[in-house]
């Protein structure tokens, strides 16, 4: 496999794992699982903060998922998954209700991936973009 086809199934595999686990995500919040209102009465933020935050990760599942705007999607899930795992950090720890640590891994995972397609096409980011799409290729 040539290293664009390599790339591209790259891209593919990291924006569908990472939007799946905002999209699964999303059942939780929008049905008002106990899970999830725990979690926001424990932030001061029931029920809105649920909400916002399930539409936030809505469009940047569906970014994630149009070529055109993977970059804006990255961008947008970097920041909505920041503000959970610094909730996790500060507030509410790294397991919730007995879950292991599930929900702090997969925020993880979130953040890992959107870095990592942000990165892959980094080019695409309106105004900086273009500046960016020759970083790090002076070294291959």
């Amino acid at each position: 496999m040539e290293r664009s086809a390599r790339l591209t199934f790259t891209s593919w595999a990291v924006r569908l794992t990472v939007a799946g686990i905002l999209l699964q995500t999303l059942f939780f919040k929008f049905t008002a699982a106990p899970e999830s209102v725990y979690i926001f009465r424990t932030l001061g933020m029931e029920p809105w903060g649920r909400i916002g935050s399930g539409i936030v990760e809505l469009i940047a599942a569906m970014l994630l998922l149009v070529p055109p705007t993977v970059a804006i999607g990255a961008v947008l899930s970097l920041g909505v998954i920041s503000g959970a795992i610094m909730s996790h950090l500060t507030r509410l720890g790294i397991v919730v209700q007995d879950d292991g640590g599930l929900l702090f891994g997969l925020a993880l995972a979130v953040l890992l991936g959107s870095g990592a397609v942000l990165l892959l096409h980094r080019a695409q980011l309106p105004v900086i973009g273009p500046r960016l799409a020759g970083v790090g290729r002076a070294a291959r």
